[in-house]
């Protein structure tokens, strides 16, 4: 199996940060997080539409976005789509039938928001690369996010934090270190591959 498969495997599923949660709730809240593979390539690649949710609050799951899975040159590239109408697809980590409804018409690509992945120690671990500002529009205004994860058969461990487009200072997300999220089901199965 190509590490680009196995990538994908490892971040198909169901995850939770439960057990982080309950030992640190100041820094951490209760998560639920969603990655489904979409059942159709993006631009022939594999990709992933990621959401999550508060447990307390799983019908009001947000950050709904694509990750297209892509190996160029030997090196593995995680590239973010935004959605045009994130409301269209809100609740599809619970109802994976919306996803085959997807088409690119739907995403807006996102310059910046690019990873380059490595694979050491038994894990994949994914960074943006210097210099490189991930931005986006939400409710009419920028946004901008600083992205990276690592990734194994388990546990999934998020970084990612919003900044002040302006001041690049954080304002949320992995603040106090990485939301550590474990894996509780698997969705390698619904892979096109």
């Amino acid at each position: 199996m190509n590490s680009l498969t196995t990538l994908a495997q490892w971040l198909a599923g169901e995850f939770t940060n439960q057990a982080q949660a309950a030992e640190q709730a100041a820094w951490f809240v209760h998560l639920r997080l969603w990655h489904r593979p979409l059942p159709q390539r993006l631009r022939g690649n594999l990709a992933i539409f990621a959401e999550q949710a508060n447990v307390l609050k799983l019908e009001q799951a947000y950050r709904q976005r694509v990750l297209m899975l892509q190996e160029t040159n030997g090196q593995l590239v995680g590239q973010y789509f935004a959605f045009k109408q994130p409301g269209q697809f809100k609740g599809a980590g619970q109802r994976p039938e919306m996803l085959a409804a997807v088409t690119e018409d739907d995403l807006t690509f996102l310059p910046g928001c690019v990873l380059d992945i490595g694979h050491e120690q038994g894990r994949f671990k994914a960074q943006m690369r210097p210099g490189d500002r991930c931005r986006f529009e939400f409710d009419g205004k920028v946004g901008q996010v600083v992205l990276g994860f690592e990734v194994d058969e388990q546990e999934f461990l998020s970084y990612d934090r919003g900044v002040n487009p302006e001041t690049e200072k954080p304002i949320w997300g992995a603040l106090m270190g990485p939301y550590r999220f474990s894996k509780e089901r698997s969705y390698a199965q619904s892979l096109p591959l």
